[in-house]
């Protein structure tokens, strides 16, 4: 795929959702860091409805650390691995008051080194609540750009990395979340929509449906 090809599926793209963001609900960095542990092989329609209820109790890592693990679980226990997850937040927020007063570091390498924040946690944090330009690869992403032509790749980091050689500095603030609703909505796993595809005539998958 060339540079004009990129340029034009990102143009429509932005066209259509001109401001695009994460479906998961937050207000603060804390909130995001929590909801983005939680996702993990879980739907953020599942999160939201378990920190619709947690965040008003706490949002906070005191907070949370007030709750304790038992009592996070009863607000978490409908997202699949909850147990662990509630572990990993629970270490996670003691990390946080004790290296960083308690406040969400802006740094890949501090982010990585909490407990239950992998690199595409930290690429989602970095990028969503610090608005710096990273480009987070879950299943979705890493589908869309292998099947289009985007930026082929056989691991997710290596589909990271040509994303961000490959898409224009213009769009890299926004790309991660149109590759994920566009994988999300459109480009499906099973059977892509193609025929509700804004960028058909651009993509490169040979076996596009009707």
């Amino acid at each position: 795929m060339n540079r004009e090809k990129r340029v034009e599926i990102f143009r429509r793209l932005r066209d259509t959702n001109p401001n695009p963001t994460t479906e998961l609900h937050y207000s603060t960095p804390f909130e995001l860091l929590i909801a983005v542990v939680l996702s993990a092989q879980a739907t953020d329609r599942g999160v939201n409805a378990a920190t619709t209820h947690l965040f008003p109790v706490a949002n906070t890592p005191e907070a949370i650390l007030e709750l304790g693990e038992d009592g996070l679980k009863q607000h978490i226990r409908t997202i699949g691995l909850f147990n662990s997850k509630a572990a990993n937040i629970i270490r996670l927020c003691r990390q946080l008051l004790t290296c960083h007063g308690g406040q969400v570091p802006a740094d890949r390498d501090a982010l990585e080194a909490l407990p239950g924040v992998g690199r595409k946690t930290a690429n989602v944090i970095l990028n969503t609540a610090f608005g710096k330009p990273t480009i987070a690869v879950d299943t979705h992403i890493f589908r869309v750009s292998n099947r289009t032509g985007l930026a082929r790749g056989k691991t997710v980091l290596e589909v990271e990395r040509r994303l961000e050689r490959y898409v224009p500095r213009e769009f890299r603030q926004d790309a991660h979340h149109w590759l994920i609703l566009h994988g999300r909505y459109v480009c499906v796993a099973r059977r892509p929509r193609c025929a509700a595809c804004i960028i058909h005539d651009l993509c490169e998958y040979p076996e596009k449906t009707d």
